[in-house]
């Protein structure tokens, strides 16, 4: 009896699985025929990079920003912790107005804050574009980010992205879990209003706004600081939009145990900042329940599977046409469906991640603390 009821469990499970992903294929279609936001009029802007270490593919990374279809000037302000950084060597060769800055003063837990905070007193301009050093933009980013942030009622600007794996297959791994299943979780849950993003592929302000919510470092302790500084613009009053443009986001993961343990930080601070829609992405696991199902119901599972593997096929087709790349081969949406729903059960079982070299303590709300011995003494 207990047997016969875990495997309809499961069944359902993955049949909700497929229902899911039916739904994201056409949030992902829907989304590449929306409409771009009316131009804006070019005015002077400051990209703001806080960089850690040398990135495979750092320069053309960087290189993006600043060849942009663009009638006014760029400047970028790009940082470091250390004056040693091999990033600073990339930084300082590229063209244009780059004013680099080092040597970053600690704040919080968040190096990446006390980064950015560090690089605020060279910025010249009133629009400000933070971004990570890992993304990839086209030609038209400014000009998309101008003119959503016109648009009435909007105080800041974010992007969503696919994967791009810069340093192998294990990096290629990485890069699907992106592109074929947080790319259309976030814009299944734009389509249904459920989604409130703020990432670090990039967040477009002014200067004023940044004021408003008291500015970057008032997010030193938060591991999710770019969803919190989302969050204090919506506190305003004032909308974070996202545009239909996909930008490219380069996974340097050189390991299986490299890609865990990034994976793991990510799904671990979603499920503390939001428990219950966290545990809803249960549904978006369908091949897992249909594999666990197998051995219970071998017919049932066995056309569920079946039918999961098709879906996510077509999901990756429709991702792939809105990114107008491929980020991996076919063969490989089984595996990595497998480690996405591995990550899934032991983000519930941790309380502490790796990042950067240096372990953290996960708190609630997004916010983490320093384990005791990375603390400084």
């Amino acid at each position: 009896m207990v047997t016969a009821i875990l495997g309809w469990a499961l069944l359902a499970l993955a049949a909700a699985g497929i229902g899911y992903t039916v739904h994201a294929t056409v949030a992902v279609r829907r989304f590449a025929r929306a409409p771009r936001p009316a131009p804006a009029t070019p005015e002077p802007v400051t990209l703001l990079k806080p960089l850690h270490g040398a990135e495979p593919r750092l320069a053309d990374n960087l290189a993006s920003f600043l060849a942009q279809d663009w009638a006014a000037p760029i400047q970028m302000v790009a940082g470091t912790g250390r004056a040693d950084d091999p990033a600073l060597a990339v930084a300082r060769a590229l063209p244009g107005d780059v004013a680099v800055r080092t040597d970053a003063p600690a704040i919080g837990s968040n190096a990446k804050i006390a980064n950015v905070a560090n690089l605020m007193p060279a910025a010249a301009h009133d629009l400000l574009v933070l971004s990570d050093s890992d993304m990839a933009v086209p030609r038209d980013y400014l000009a998309v980010l101008g003119g959503a942030l016109a648009e009435p009622g909007v105080g800041a600007v974010t992007c969503v992205y696919r994967g791009r794996g810069d340093a192998g297959r294990w990096s290629d791994l990485a890069a699907a879990g992106i592109s074929y299943h947080f790319l259309p979780q976030l814009l299944l849950g734009l389509a249904l209003g459920l989604a409130r993003p703020g990432m670090g592929s990039t967040i477009a302000l002014r200067r004023r706004t940044l004021d408003a919510i008291g500015g970057f470092a008032r997010f030193a302790d938060h591991l999710a600081d770019d969803y919190a500084l989302g969050e204090a613009v919506r506190a305003l009053g004032l909308r974070v939009a996202v545009p239909p443009m996909v930008l490219v986001h380069g996974c340097p993961e050189p390991s299986l145990a490299a890609v865990w343990r990034h994976e793991l930080r990510w799904a671990s601070t979603i499920r503390r900042i939001n428990p219950p829609g966290y545990a809803g992405m249960i549904v978006t696991h369908p091949i897992a329940f249909a594999l666990l199902a197998l051995p219970l119901a071998p017919r049932p599972a066995l056309v569920l599977l079946l039918a999961a593997i098709g879906a996510r096929l077509a999901l990756k087709a429709a991702v792939d046409r809105l990114s107008r790349a491929s980020t991996a081969p076919a063969w490989m949406i089984v595996p990595r469906d497998l480690l996405s729903f591995a990550v899934f059960l032991a983000s519930f079982v941790t309380r502490s991640v790796d990042w950067r070299g240096s372990r953290f303590t996960m708190e609630h709300h997004g916010r983490m603390s320093a384990a005791p011995e990375f603390l400084p003494r």
